[in-house]
C-alpha cells in the first residue's frame, strides 16, 4: 500500500514499559504535545526517555503538565538547544482533563506518561492513570507471563 502524503514509516514509538511494570494502569488518554522544533526532531530520531516521567494534572483552569521527560539534544541546531528535562504542556480537552484528573485523585494514583508516538506529522503522547503495584503484585505478574510463554513454546512445538 503507498503511503499517505505527509505519512513517514519510518517514526519511532516510544514506550514506557517500566509503567506497565510499576503500575496497574487504568484510563487512558491520547492527547497532543507541545514542543519546541529542535525537540521534535530530537524525538524523530528518537532520542526521549519516558522512564522517569510523570504527567501534573490541574483541576482548575485544566491542564495537564508533562514533567521530567528527558529528549536529548539535536546536535546539527548548534548552540541553539532546548532544556532537557523542561515542563511541557500536554493538549486535550477541558472534558478529558477534568475526568482523568478526578480518577487519578480519586484512587490515589498517579497519571503517567506510556507511549510518544506520530500521528500525520504531529506527536502524540498515550497517558494513563496508574496506581502503584506492591512486590508481590510484580511476581504475580511474572509468573503468569513465565507460565504464558511456556503454554505458547509447547503449542507452537505441537503444530509443526
Amino acid at each position: 500500500m503507498a503511503k499517505k502524503k505527509g505519512e513517514r514509516r519510518d517514526d519511532p514509538v516510544i514506550e514506557n514499559r517500566k509503567a506497565r511494570h510499576d503500575y496497574h494502569i487504568g484510563e487512558t488518554l491520547e492527547c497532543g504535545i507541545k514542543l519546541l522544533g529542535t525537540e521534535v526532531k530530537s524525538v524523530r530520531d528518537g532520542q526521549m526517555s519516558l522512564g522517569e516521567g510523570w504527567v501534573r494534572g490541574e483541576l482548575e483552569p485544566p491542564s495537564l503538565t508533562l514533567m521530567q521527560v528527558h529528549i536529548g539534544e539535536y546536535l546539527p541546531a548548534g548552540r541553539a538547544q532546548h532544556p532537557s528535562t523542561r515542563q511541557r504542556v500536554l493538549l486535550a480537552k477541558r472534558r478529558e482533563i477534568r475526568k482523568i484528573t478526578e480518577e487519578a485523585n480519586a484512587k490515589g494514583g498517579t497519571i503517567v506518561p506510556l507511549k510518544v508516538y506520530f500521528v500525520r506529522g504531529v506527536a502524540k503522547l498515550l497517558v494513563g492513570v496508574g496506581v502503584g503495584k506492591n512486590k508481590v503484585d510484580k511476581r504475580q505478574d511474572l509468573a503468569k507471563r513465565t507460565h504464558q510463554r511456556e503454554i505458547d513454546r509447547a503449542t507452537s512445538r505441537r503444530r509443526l
